[in-house]
């Protein structure tokens, strides 16, 4: 279990106790008999990006570890950074590319190793990418075959093509004004 068993304070051990917020349970979380507070669970967090072209008509998806999965870039946020930090950085580290402007798209938790994955649109400022020694491979793919490439029933797909329906509105909206 991944909760935390003693607390960060005193070193006491933890028990789980309902806390109880306007009228509502949050559920049985680890207590401090001794200090007499609750201690809320720490996990991990991360940024990832479906980076697009100024155009929003081309995805670049990587490839690393060996593994012949199209994935997304995506990298832990640092202690002290925020998440935008964190995206330029990690897009910056993982394909040399300048961010020229990104907005929010989807969060979810992934269990597994125990992380709030953020997920951000990405418009690139060139398609001119260099790969660092994380990266195996990177190609630009057109929308359509990005969503066939991705690598499927993971979150990358499922951020990739929320991403997708929301840069069509982007791309329509734009294009009315």
């Amino acid at each position: 279990c991944s909760y935390m068993k003693y607390c960060i304070e005193c070193g006491t051990k933890l028990i789980k106790k309902e806390c109880i917020n306007f009228g509502l349970s949050e559920g049985l979380i680890p207590y401090c008999p001794k200090c007499c507070d609750f201690r809320f669970p720490r996990f991990n967090t991360a940024v990832s990006a479906v980076i697009f072209n100024r155009d929003y008509n081309k995805i670049l998806l990587i490839q690393q570890y060996n593994r012949p999965k199209n994935i997304l870039v995506a990298g832990y946020v640092n202690k002290g950074e925020n998440l935008s930090h964190a995206l330029i950085r990690e897009i910056k580290e993982e394909v040399n590319l300048d961010v020229l402007d990104f907005i929010f798209n989807e969060s979810e938790y992934y269990e597994k190793s125990d992380t709030l994955i953020c997920n951000f649109i990405v418009r690139a400022a060139n398609e001119d990418f260099k790969l660092s020694e994380e990266v195996d491979a990177a190609c630009w793919y057109g929308i359509e075959e990005a969503k066939e490439v991705i690598y499927k029933g993971g979150l990358a797909e499922e951020f990739l093509e929320a991403a997708v329906s929301k840069t069509a509105c982007l791309v329509l909206n734009s294009a009315q004004v």
